[in-house]
């Protein structure tokens, strides 16, 4: 009896030995399996991690993708636009070398027609010179030639009373010379300017030196027409009253000097650009 307790003894006590190895076994598994879930764990939570930045960088890389497109429709739309600024441009230049190139023309033409009018300035000079000097010496009367334009200015002392716009006898030899040298030259227009001082003037029959300036010229104009046969429609009458004196009016002689009736000859300004165009051609 006592052997067998002692073989049930034995047999338990190496049951436990046993059992507890297997313990010792499954707790290491355990332990080892928990360890492996831990690491396993930190791979995952790592590899979200990298999840997170890689879609971070997918999302940087899509933003930069859709800014360079966008940029790219921008400088399509820069280049479109800036090849209709070029076409727009160059048809700017082309227009403006075709206008100068018709400016140069129209310079050259009127160099031309300046020439061929110096013609007509010399012969217009030489006959009224002549005209005027023949009998008369006056220093009241003053000509002036500039181009194709003859400027004749006249003393109103040797042409009308102080204030007045009658015509002096004396005066009548002056615009006789004056009308043959116009009628000489039938193409040219005449402007008769009557010019004042800055004195004012008010009479009965004038308000102030407006008035005055337009009756003097009026007055010679009337003379040149029905005296001396000037045909009316190249004859202009017009009034400068004080406003284009020579001299200031700030003496007695000064203002004297801007007492004046300007006789102008002139090319009428439709043959003179008739004659343009036919330079030009």
């Amino acid at each position: 009896m006592r052997k067998i307790s002692v073989i049930l003894f034995s047999i338990v006590l190496l049951s436990s030995c046993a059992s507890k190895k297997e313990f010792n076994a499954l707790q290491a598994k355990h332990d080892q399996a928990r360890t492996e879930l831990v690491n396993v764990k930190a791979s995952l939570q790592k590899c979200l991690i990298e999840k997170d930045k890689d879609d971070a960088k997918t999302t940087s890389l899509q933003e930069q993708i859709d800014y360079l497109k966008e940029d790219k429709k921008n400088a399509l739309k820069q280049v479109e636009n800036l090849t209709v600024l070029t076409q727009s441009s160059t048809e700017g230049i082309n227009n403006v070398i075709a206008q100068l190139s018709e400016k140069d023309k129209y310079i050259n033409g009127i160099r031309s027609a300046m020439t061929q009018k110096d013609s007509i300035n010399l012969a217009i000079k030489y006959h009224l010179t002549k005209n005027l000097t023949d009998g008369i010496q006056d220093e009241d009367i003053e000509v002036n030639v500039e181009k194709t334009v003859v400027f004749i200015s006249i003393s109103d002392k040797l042409l009308f009373k102080s204030g007045s716009y009658s015509i002096n006898d004396k005066a009548y030899t002056v615009l006789e010379k004056i009308a043959k040298v116009i009628n000489d030259q039938p193409e040219m227009e005449v402007m008769i300017e009557g010019h004042t001082d800055s004195k004012s003037i008010k009479t009965q029959f004038l308000q102030d030196n407006w008035d005055l300036s337009a009756m003097r010229a009026t007055s010679i104009t009337r003379i040149l027409q029905y005296k001396y046969g000037v045909q009316p429609a190249r004859l202009i009458a017009a009034a400068r009253s004080q406003y284009v004196p020579l001299v200031e009016n700030d003496s007695p002689a000064n203002m004297a000097k801007n007492r004046r009736t300007k006789i102008i000859i002139m090319p009428r300004l439709n043959q003179f650009f008739d004659l343009l165009e036919q330079d030009a051609k």
